[in-house]
């Protein structure tokens, strides 16, 4: 007690001390030589020591993070009290000292007090990340509202003028326009949908064997058009030692690939250009690595910027929607699905630079391989092909497909070139010509060299351009074009030009049957409440030519059935009607006896589409599922099944 008395008198020592034992904090006061005085029983614990055996000690002995003499140097040149921080493992802690002085304001030594806030950091960086995920929140509900709100405002306003409208072409643009924004819509919908799963962890991938050059091609075709609007370049370039056939979710993969060729082809201007490029990374048990990479010469992204792209609930920037459109999910989605396939996505960006999108999957090496790009019975080495193009990377990426095939080619960037060529090395057998050069076109060159005897008995002209063929085509033929190609390019459809040209004629892999009276004396029974729902399958399955009975609600299907049941090949069954719903109706069904019952197909046709829906559909004995909004290939394709 005789270090306390110094400082206070003997009565309050006692008290003073009983009140610092109390404090869950580390307090200690030490001397001007940084000799302890007093610690309090938390610090006694937390050296375990007792008091009387540590008093008079320098407590830098103690190795203890908290006495820092700079503290009280500090301290003492302020002469009150100094804050400071420090971390030890995981733990923070908070430090206090004051100055301790005596009746004359002279300095008798200090006093600290040290109190662990780890868990006040945490609960205030949880804090700060809820109300910051709160906002987010709530500008995406604003995004959403906004984003849902416009295209339904499109299709409200171009019914009305459309029902309006005297004249058919009237009457077709405002088709055209409620088409469209009913697919952004759905396109937005679909992403909340996605997210949805995401938050709930029920997000699952359904692997199948697919060709992938053919998947690339048909989620090119789906953006090509856009970019085709704004006049931008697309190029695809696929590594020829990518698997002809991968086992991966070819559709969610699909999704990846077309948001980030839409972001690219929304976010770049005009005559930008936009590539697409698929490396083979390496192959270990069967399991391959592709790289997939989007580059774009659009606006670019910031730092700032890129540390929100993958984030939930957040854009790029606030006004990024109100300029651009869409949901902002896209990334994060994106993101989810590569995760999923054991992938990474990242972005290389810079503003006014345009951005790259690297992304990387694993999947299985698939067991189908299709036959050699080119026919077997194809003489190579006779074989002479010209391709025309100013643009030096197709020329490029059309030399290396030629080199897959067994085929050299020459090449000429102009049309001028390409005339000079044909008068050295003589007529060739193939000219790819593309359409839109600077200086002589694509279909005077075309016709420059039909006019040449020689080469006109012996040649065939394609033309490859990126615009539909509507616009040009007559003026090609009628300068000679034989045949078209559509950019971006593709082996497989290079390959196959070249085999058709030589008239060696492909086997068509899948072929599609005719549509109208497909189904002609079968009957099928729809059950659903909504009149203009009924409506809607009663139109898409008119060219089919099949018969079709009504049932407003699961009691009505069931009696429907009951009373004749040889009369029906197939149910749709909506899953939520009135007064019985379609997995009740279902049951019944089954449960009735009657053979048939047993095996009708009844096929759900409903807007529930997670997959707890779709298994308790299955669960209730129903035979497959289709989602609303209905696809009308996927109405086919469960006809085609359970009706041929």
């Amino acid at each position: 007690m005789p270090a306390i008395n110094a400082l206070i008198n003997e009565e309050l020592a006692y008290w003073y001390e009983s009140i610092l034992d109390t404090m869950p904090f580390f307090i200690s006061v030490t001397d001007m030589d940084m000799k302890w005085t007093f610690i309090n029983a938390a610090l006694e614990r937390e050296l375990k020591v007792k008091r009387k055996d540590i008093i008079g000690k320098h407590c830098s002995c103690w190795g203890l993070d908290h006495c820092n003499t700079n503290d009280c140097s500090i301290a003492r040149a302020k002469r009150g009290l100094n804050q400071t921080y420090f971390k030890k493992g995981d733990m923070s802690y908070k430090v206090d000292v004051q100055t301790l002085t005596d009746l004359n304001g002279g300095i008798m030594g200090y006093i600290k007090l040290v109190q662990d806030v780890t868990k006040l950091e945490q609960m205030t960086k949880q804090q700060a990340e809820a109300e910051a995920s709160a906002r987010a929140k709530s500008v995406f509900l604003a995004n959403m509202s906004h984003e849902m709100r416009t295209p339904m405002n499109a299709i409200i306003g171009m019914t009305a003028i459309g029902k309006s409208a005297s004249d058919v072409e009237r009457k077709n643009y405002c088709f055209v326009k409620i088409e469209d924004a009913s697919q952004h819509l759905l396109g937005v919908i679909n992403d909340i949908l996605d997210m949805s799963k995401i938050e709930a962890n029920k997000f699952e991938l359904s692997p199948v064997e697919f060709y992938f050059e053919k998947m690339l091609q048909r989620t090119v075709d789906v953006v090509n058009f856009r970019a085709d609007e704004k006049h931008q370049k697309l190029t695809v370039h696929i590594d020829n030692a990518i698997p002809q056939t991968l086992i991966a979710d070819d559709q969610r993969l699909t999704q990846v690939i077309i948001n980030l060729l839409g972001n690219a082809v929304k976010f770049t201007p005009e005559h930008g250009s936009i590539s697409l490029d698929a490396r083979f990374i390496s192959e270990e048990d069967g399991i391959c690595t592709i790289e997939i990479s989007v580059s774009d010469t659009g606006i670019g992204i910031s730092e700032e910027q890129r540390k929100k792209l993958f984030k939930t609930f957040q854009q790029a920037e606030a006004d990024t929607s109100r300029r651009f459109g869409g949901s902002g999910l896209g990334l994060v989605i994106s993101r989810s699905i590569v995760e999923m396939m054991n992938g990474k996505i990242c972005v290389k960006s810079e503003p006014g630079k345009g951005s790259v999108f690297t992304f990387t999957i694993q999947a299985k090496k698939g067991s189908q391989t299709i036959r050699r790009l080119l026919a077997e019975d194809i003489n190579r080495e006779n074989l002479r092909i010209l391709v025309v193009d100013d643009d030096p990377d197709i020329l490029d990426y059309i030399k290396k497909i030629m080199r897959q095939t067994g085929i050299s080619c020459d090449t000429a960037v102009s049309g001028e070139e390409a005339l000079k060529a044909v008068e050295q090395n003589g007529p060739y057998n193939i000219y790819f010509i593309d359409w839109k050069m600077p200086g002589m076109d694509g279909i005077t060159l075309t016709r420059e060299l039909k006019t040449r005897t020689s080469v006109s008995e012996n040649s065939i002209a394609i033309m490859i351009s990126a615009v539909e063929w509507n616009i040009i085509e007559d003026k090609a033929r009628k300068a000679g074009v034989d045949r078209f190609l559509s950019k971006p390019l593709f082996p497989s459809s290079v390959a196959e030009v070249i085999d058709h040209c030589l008239g060696i004629e492909r086997k068509v892999e899948e072929k599609k049957p005719e549509i109208d009276a497909l189904f002609t004396g079968r009957r099928i029974l729809l059950a659903e409440d909504v009149e203009i729902n009924r409506e809607i399958v009663t139109a898409l399955l008119e060219p089919t030519q099949l018969n079709i009975d009504y049932a407003e609600n699961g009691i009505e299907a069931v009696r429907k059935f009951s009373e004749a049941p040889d009369k029906y090949d197939l149910i749709f069954m909506d899953v939520q009607m009135p007064e019985m719903d379609g997995y009740e109706a279902t049951r019944r069904i089954r449960a009735l006896d009657i053979p048939k019952a047993k095996t009708i197909p009844i096929i759900a046709m409903t807007a529930n589409v997670f997959r707890e829906d779709i298994e308790k559909c299955a669960a209730a004995g129903m035979n497959g599922h289709l989602g609303k909004p209905l696809d009308f290939d996927e109405v086919l394709e469960k006809l085609h099944r359970y009706l041929r």
